[in-house]
C-alpha cells in the first residue's frame, strides 16, 4: 500500500508517518510539506508542495490512501489567508485525490468542526458539525465537512474517514503550540510543575486531549482497514481547571466567562497573545465526545491518558523542545522569539 501524507512535518503529520512506517501493510510513504524536513523515517520520500498552489494530483498518482493534515492555524489577523489554505487548499486536495483514482481519503477534521453541545453527558459522530461562527477554526473545519459530504455523494467509489480528534499534544510540538497560540511572551521556566501559581477556573471549560502517538495510531487504522464515516478520538479522563491545577501543583482560582473572555480579546489586540480570542469561544462552546465508535469499528484505545498528553505538553514546554521540521522547530532563545515578534503576533510562521 503507497499512503500520500499531506501536511507531513507537524504535530500529527510526524506521529502519522512513523505510526505508517511500522505497519508490514503500508509499502511506500509520500509525506507533502510546505518546507522539506531534515528529518528521515523508513520508507519514507518527501515532496514540497503547498495544498492552495502546487499540482498535487501528480504527487498523488499511484496512491492507495491519502490523509489530509495540512491546516493553517495563524495567520490568525489574516482570515483570508487561513481560508485560502485551509478550505480552498482542502478542496484542491480532495479534487486531485478524485483525479489521481486514489481508493481512500482520510481528512483530519476536530471537536471543533462541531455545533454546540453539552458538557455533562458525550455526544456521537451523529451531533451536528456547524462548527461555532465566532472561530476562524469552526468555521472552516465546519465548512470542509460540508464539502466533504458532496464529495462523498460524487466519488461514492472513493472511501472517505472523517477523523474528529480533541486537543492533541506531545513533547515535541510544545514548541510549536506555544509559538502558534501563546506567542513569544510565555516563559519556559514557569512551565513546570510548581511554578506556575494558579489556573483560572473557567465556568464550561473542559477539555478532551489524546497524545500525538495514539491519533497516529487512529490514522493507521483507518488507512488499513475497510472503514468509512467519522471517528471521535480523545483519550480519558475529560480535564477540566482542577485536573490540571493538581497536575501542575497549582490551585484553582475563579474567573467569570466574560472576564475570561475579555482578558483573551486584550491580550490578543495587545499582541500580547498569538490565539485569537474566538478559540476561548470555541473551547467554551464544544461538546464532550463519545469514543465508542473508534473502538467498536477502528479496533482503537489510546495507550495514553490525557494527563500523559498534558504532562508532555508542559515538560516541552519547559524544556523548548522540537523536531527537525519547520513547524516543530524547538525554542530559538532570545533571537528566535524576537522573530516572532517581528512576524506580528498572529502572523504566518
Amino acid at each position: 500500500m503507497r499512503v500520500v501524507v499531506v501536511g507531513a512535518t507537524g504535530n500529527v503529520g510526524t506521529s502519522v508517518v512513523r505510526a505508517l512506517s511500522t505497519d508490514d501493510d503500508v509499502t511506500s510513504i509520500v509525506g507533502v510539506a510546505r518546507r522539506l524536513p531534515g528529518w528521515r523515517v523508513d520508507r519514507t520520500d518527501w515532496r514540497q508542495a503547498d495544498v492552495a498552489t502546487d499540482d498535487l494530483a501528480r504527487i498523488f498518482e499511484g496512491a492507495d490512501a491519502v490523509v489530509h493534515l495540512a491546516w493553517l492555524f495563524q495567520p490568525t489577523r489574516s482570515p483570508a489567508v487561513t481560508w485560502r489554505a485551509n478550505v480552498l487548499g482542502s478542496m484542491r486536495v480532495f479534487r486531485a485525490a478524485a483525479e489521481a483514482g486514489v481508493s481512500a481519503l482520510i481528512h483530519a477534521s476536530s471537536v471543533g468542526a462541531y455545533s454546540p453541545g453539552p458538557k455533562d453527558r458525550p455526544v456521537d459522530e451523529s451531533w451536528p458539525t456547524h462548527g461555532w461562527p465566532g472561530a476562524a477554526y469552526g468555521r472552516e473545519k465546519a465548512y470542509v465537512e460540508r464539502v466533504l459530504d458532496v464529495f462523498e455523494h460524487d466519488h461514492p467509489n472513493i472511501r472517505v474517514v472523517r477523523m474528529r480528534p480533541g486537543f492533541i499534544f506531545q513533547r515535541a510540538a510544545a514548541t510549536e503550540q506555544r509559538r502558534l497560540f501563546g506567542g513569544p511572551f510565555v516563559p519556559r521556566r514557569l512551565m513546570r510543575a510548581g511554578r506556575i501559581p494558579f489556573v483560572p477556573d473557567i465556568p464550561g471549560l473542559r477539555l478532551q486531549v489524546l497524545h500525538a502517538d495514539d491519533a497516529a495510531q487512529a490514522y493507521r487504522l483507518a488507512v488499513t482497514k475497510p472503514v468509512r464515516g467519522a471517528f471521535n478520538l480523545a483519550a480519558e479522563p475529560v480535564l477540566d481547571a482542577h485536573d490540571l491545577a493538581q497536575l501542575l501543583g497549582a490551585r484553582t482560582v475563579p474567573v467569570p466567562q466574560g472576564v475570561a473572555r475579555a482578558a483573551v480579546a486584550a491580550g490578543w489586540h495587545l499582541r500580547l497573545v498569538a490565539a485569537a480570542p474566538g478559540l476561548l469561544e470555541l473551547a467554551l462552546h464544544i461538546p464532550v465526545m463519545r469514543m465508542d465508535r473508534a473502538k467498536e469499528v477502528l479496533g482503537w484505545t489510546p495507550r495514553r491518558s490525557s494527563w500523559d498528553a498534558v504532562r508532555e505538553l508542559f515538560e516541552g514546554l519547559h524544556d523548548g523542545a522540537g523536531m527537525d521540521t519547520a513547524p516543530l522547530a524547538p525554542d530559538g532563545g532570545p533571537a528566535g522569539r524576537v522573530k516572532e515578534l517581528a512576524s506580528g503576533m498572529g502572523g504566518r510562521p
